[in-house]
């Protein structure tokens, strides 16, 4: 949604003639609205029909706030008071105070209110914080600790279920989670860009405010309040989807870092190929004699490739070492060694692809930061993308200058 239908929404508003494999632009949207509401449809019956019951059944219960003891409500409500309660901020939305900025991806509540004394409705939003544990572990009934369950809690319902902390003086009607999807694409004109990385810093701004693409919602919604949003939105009833689960699954993913090896895949070794063994062999003689092949994940990335650039900072008989780089995690390997050759005063080029989707901030980090070291740092090809990952090592040898490749 945040490239593709945010594309193809645009070729409507232009009226582009453009197909792709027979279908047009508003074809191709219908097409994936099809698809996408199948999809949550599967998604919510497996998380409500197998994944919940499965969990349950191994000790970990993900409870609705209906099926809470009363010391298990009173422990979720201190935990509101005491942590998420200061953190909130509701904003309401009348002629003085107009519709808040939504960022992407982030979860809200709509609620309509309405003062005692009047008839007509407001709106207000509230934004869902990051910060805590989307799931909160319930620690209150004595019965569950001794049966060694866990006990769980959505964030979101310890919110809604005390929403009358936040609006005291009015009526709470109705309440609504919702979270809005923008369109990331922003055009770009590199060949007439002076600065590239200026360019894509500047788009990464610009990606910040694009244009609202998708709204999802949980059931049962408020009429008067789903049509508010759509109407600030600008959205159309197409591009309004109801869930029947989660609004986020990702927020499932701390559950992973419970203790309960017997529930989880055995973390996999890569294999160290047999060639690379002997971690006293030298890496270059090794390819001299015949190339490598290397299959990741199954065989060790540190054992080769790693190992590859790590022998060539480390040699004194490196000339230059030169290398793409695509996405940059924060525990790459290579920053600090391109920067470590860097000082050491090898030649190190790097050509740093800024345009890699959704990483583009990262990697101009990371670009300044080896340009800080005297790294000669390239950004990308004007009108391509780069993906290939490659490194060249040139080394002085007996026989004269031999280079030494890495193509992935």
């Amino acid at each position: 949604f945040m490239k593709r239908v945010g594309g193809l929404k645009h070729q409507v508003q232009i009226g582009s003639a453009r197909r792709a494999g027979g279908m047009s632009a508003a074809q191709q949207l219908e097409a994936i609205r099809k698809m996408v509401l199948d999809q949550q449809r599967r998604e919510a019956e497996s998380f409500k029909k197998s994944i919940q019951p499965e969990l349950a059944k191994n000790g970990i219960e993900l409870l609705a706030w209906r099926e809470l003891s009363s010391g298990e409500r009173a422990t979720a409500t201190k935990y509101f008071r005491q942590n998420v309660f200061p953190v909130l901020t509701p904003l309401a939305v009348d002629p003085g105070l107009p519709f808040p900025f939504i960022s992407s991806l982030s979860v809200s509540f709509g609620v309509t209110l309405r003062h005692p004394d009047r008839d007509e409705k407001l709106f207000a939003r509230i934004k869902v914080p990051k910060i805590f544990p989307q799931w909160i572990l319930l620690k209150s009934d004595k019965l569950v600790e001794k049966s060694g369950s866990s006990r769980f809690v959505s964030l979101l319902d310890v919110i809604r279920f005390n929403l009358k902390d936040l609006f005291p003086d009015m009526e709470i009607l109705d309440v609504m989670p919702f979270r809005i999807t923008r369109n990331a694409e922003v055009e770009r004109e590199e060949e007439e860009a002076e600065d590239l990385l200026e360019m894509i810093a500047e788009e990464l701004k610009q990606r910040r405010f694009g244009e609202v693409v998708r709204l999802e919602h949980g059931p049962d919604p408020d009429p008067w309040m789903l049509r508010f949003l759509t109407d600030e939105l600008e959205l159309t009833e197409d591009d309004v989807y109801e869930l029947q689960g989660p609004l986020d699954y990702t927020e499932l993913k701390p559950l992973l870092d419970l203790p309960l090896p017997a529930l989880k895949y055995e973390p996999w070794t890569p294999l160290v190929p047999p060639r690379l063994m002997d971690e006293r062999s030298n890496i270059f003689d090794l390819i001299r004699e015949e190339d490598l092949l290397v299959h990741h994940p199954y065989e060790s990335f540190g054992a080769s490739v790693e190992r590859f650039i790590r022998h060539a900072i480390d040699d004194p008989s490196t000339l230059a070492v030169k290398m793409t780089l695509y996405r940059t995690g924060d525990d790459s390997p290579f920053i600090p060694l391109l920067i470590r050759a860097a000082e050491q005063g090898k030649q190190v080029v790097v050509l740093v692809e800024l345009k890699a989707r959704f990483d583009e901030a990262r990697n101009i980090h990371w670009a300044q930061e080896l340009e800080n070291a005297g790294v000669h740092v390239v950004y990308g090809v004007v009108g391509l993308k780069t993906h290939a990952k490659t490194a060249l090592v040139i080394r002085q040898e007996a026989h004269g200058v031999q280079c030494y490749v890495h193509l992935g």
